[in-house]
């Protein structure tokens, strides 16, 4: 039994947040303290913890100092303000907005690279990726000993709770707005999202690219070793509350072992593999689920070295706060 660690978690009440609680409790871990910060417009709510409900305090009156591992569930720039703090304070800190460099944060995925802690200086800084990023890298890393792969293509449909509690809001706003006749207002996205399928998330460079494309593509060359691997991403926006829905195109320099890849699969860890002829959604199969679902796994039309699958995780638990949460106790393993 390891001994008991006091524990920040920055967020606490965004739906990322909310499930990190949820998920120490589930897996006892030994938290010592545990002090959930937010902005402080969330200052004074509580967020239930064995048994008993936590006070939200505000995170920038927080001394980091009182902690050993900070969690950060907020967005980028709330972990680029305040990563420093905790780097002084030397606590271990843990990051899911992408917010800090690859390089000063490796991207750990805790079934695929834990290999990555190895080497690195405590206090630790690290990242869960992007959950896009963790149910491609939770299916590609069983297929690396089978095929050598030259280009991915993936779609990600993303659910509006992405964007926080205030995506989960506008959806159902705008649904309930046409349900009753009235035309819906977008607020938070640029257009309706309800019973629509938005074909970007967030804003693009000049290229055309957003920013949750490149950072898949390069998430996932780190978690996978993968430097030169060569990605090709979609991020669209769907009308659906929680659940990321991908399909993924595999070009490999070889013809595909279907067979081999459906029993490497079937063997992973953090991975389910559906029946030949199902095919797995988020809801009903992913949503509160610790597994990355798989299925309609197939070669090309007219190509025998391509692959092409579906796959369906819970963005918010497996893609976020378990991810989270797995890499912590690895951390503990190791002291912090």
């Amino acid at each position: 039994m390891h001994p008991a660690i006091d524990i920040a978690v920055v967020g606490a009440t965004g739906t990322v947040g909310t499930a990190l609680v949820e998920i120490l409790e589930e897996r006892d871990f030994p938290v010592g303290q545990l002090h959930l910060l937010a902005s402080a417009a969330s200052a004074g709510k509580s967020v239930p913890y064995k048994g008993r409900n936590l006070r939200i305090r505000t995170v920038e009156a927080f001394d980091f100092a009182q902690v050993r591992l900070v969690f950060f569930a907020a967005g980028e720039a709330v972990t680029r303000q305040y990563a420093p703090l905790v780097r002084s304070a030397g606590c271990a800190l843990i990051d899911l907005s992408g917010g800090l460099p690859l390089q000063e944060a490796p991207r750990v995925v805790a079934e695929v690279n834990p290999q990555a802690l190895e080497g690195l200086d405590a206090p630790c800084q690290l990242s869960s990726p992007a959950s896009q990023a963790i149910a491609l890298a939770l299916v590609l890393a069983p297929l690396r000993s089978l095929m050598q792969w030259r280009r991915l293509c993936v779609t990600a449909c993303l659910p509006v709770s992405s964007l926080g509690r205030e995506g989960v809001a506008e959806l159902a706003r705008q649904t309930a707005e046409l349900l009753n006749g009235r035309p819906p207002e977008p607020r938070l996205f640029d257009r309706q999202i309800a019973f629509n399928l938005l074909g970007r998330v967030g804003a693009v460079d000049a290229a055309g690219h957003a920013g949750l494309e490149r950072r898949l593509a390069e998430e996932l060359r780190q978690v996978l070793d993968a430097p030169e691997l060569k990605v090709a991403a979609t991020c669209a926006m769907a009308p659906v509350f929680f659940g990321d829905s991908l399909s993924l195109a595999v070009q490999a320099a070889q013809a595909i072992d279907l067979s081999a890849v459906r029993t490497a699969l079937e063997q992973a860890a953090g991975v389910e593999l559906i029946a030949p002829d199902d095919y797995p959604t988020v809801i009903g199969d992913a949503v509160g689920q610790d597994v990355a679902y798989v299925g309609r796994l197939r070669g090309g039309l007219d190509d025998a070295c391509e692959l092409n699958l579906w796959i369906a995780s819970d963005n918010v638990r497996k893609g976020s706060a378990l991810n989270a949460v797995q890499l912590a106790e690895l951390l503990i393993k190791r002291g912090l």
